[in-house]
């Protein structure tokens, strides 16, 4: 038996499939779902969520969001979420280096371009994390099928 997952962003759909478990970086701490879940909404925090199926699993970071559970499927909205294994290393570089910059010359008088760039920083943080604690044993992985 399987759970419909859906991960959907702002700008696309990441993730749509038929899985056996889906693991959210929950507001309340992590949170397991499985098929035949009781329904449930909650608010994602910035993290990894994991969805498996057999012995594949997939990786997503996401930057917060809600997840609606229902016994048959999961939808996940997202701000901002992206497969970890199409994580752009040099692009999330690029933003940490730009977000730390604008920081570190103090606090901007446009609160809202300081939040920007502090969330901005998060997100990079957050994708290169991703990066270097799950991509080494799947490139081990792509290196050995070419």
């Amino acid at each position: 038996m399987t759970i419909r997952c859906e991960i959907v962003s702002q700008d696309r759909t990441v993730f749509t499939g038929d899985v056996d478990i889906v693991v959210l970086p929950g507001a309340a701490g992590e949170m397991g779902v499985l098929p035949r879940h009781a329904p449930v909404l909650t608010t994602l925090k910035y993290g990894i969520i994991k969805v498996r199926k057999g012995d594949k699993e997939e990786l997503f970071t996401v930057a917060g969001g809600v997840a609606e559970v229902q016994p048959d499927i999961i939808t996940i909205l997202a701000d901002a979420a992206e497969n970890v294994e199409e994580i752009d290393v040099s692009r999330a570089e690029s933003a940490r280096k730009r977000a730390e910059d604008v920081l570190a010359k103090g606090v901007p008088a446009d609160t809202d371009t300081y939040l920007a760039m502090e969330a901005a920083l998060r997100r990079s943080n957050l994708r290169l994390d991703a990066v270097r604690r799950y991509r080494k044993s799947s490139m081990r992985m792509h290196s050995s099928e070419n």
